[in-house]
């Protein structure tokens, strides 16, 4: 189990970076057989994307919205990403298409949506807790000097800890 963090964490990460989440609408609770293999599908494609060395994926976290699951995910390429759900050679595809083939015979009975981000720049703060997010995802660097405030890591983007190590 992961301990708490003490103190105050930000990220730090050079490169390309891209937020990935994707989820499913339960629209219909009680048709377990439409959504109950979309949720299990999932931890496969999670498991499968942190286990290859190469897949791009950094890191990802398990949320719960107002409709239903969701996973919040990290990729190091846009490319790695899109390389990934269309890869023949992996468990999106299939996962994919089965969903596609019970969507036609129970449409709206459970939806798929996912939002690409490909950041710029990105802020983030951790206080006392387990490791999550960006932190987790790429490296974790405590606060200090002129990083104390938002605007400051915002402004600087990736380049937090190079230059809070002065």
């Amino acid at each position: 189990m992961s301990r708490i963090v003490a103190g105050r964490v930000t990220h730090h990460h050079e490169g390309e970076l891209v937020v990935f989440h994707i989820g499913m609408q339960i629209n219909r609770w009680w048709r377990f057989d439409q959504w109950l293999p979309v949720f299990l599908a999932m931890p496969r494609m999670l498991r499968e994307q942190m286990t290859e060395q190469d897949s791009g994926m950094l890191g990802s976290q398990l949320l719960l919205g107002a409709g239903g699951p969701y996973v919040v995910q990290y990729w190091s390429s846009i490319e790695k990403l899109y390389a990934y759900a269309s890869s023949m050679d992996r468990e999106h595809r299939p996962a994919w298409t089965a969903f596609n083939q019970r969507a036609r015979k129970a449409p709206g009975a459970v939806g798929i949506w996912h939002e690409t981000f490909l950041v710029d720049r990105a802020e983030s703060m951790y206080v006392s807790t387990k490791p999550m997010g960006l932190a987790a995802a790429t490296t974790a660097v405590p606060v200090s000097g002129r990083h104390d405030r938002a605007r400051v890591r915002l402004a600087d983007g990736r380049t937090v800890a190079a230059s809070s190590s002065h």
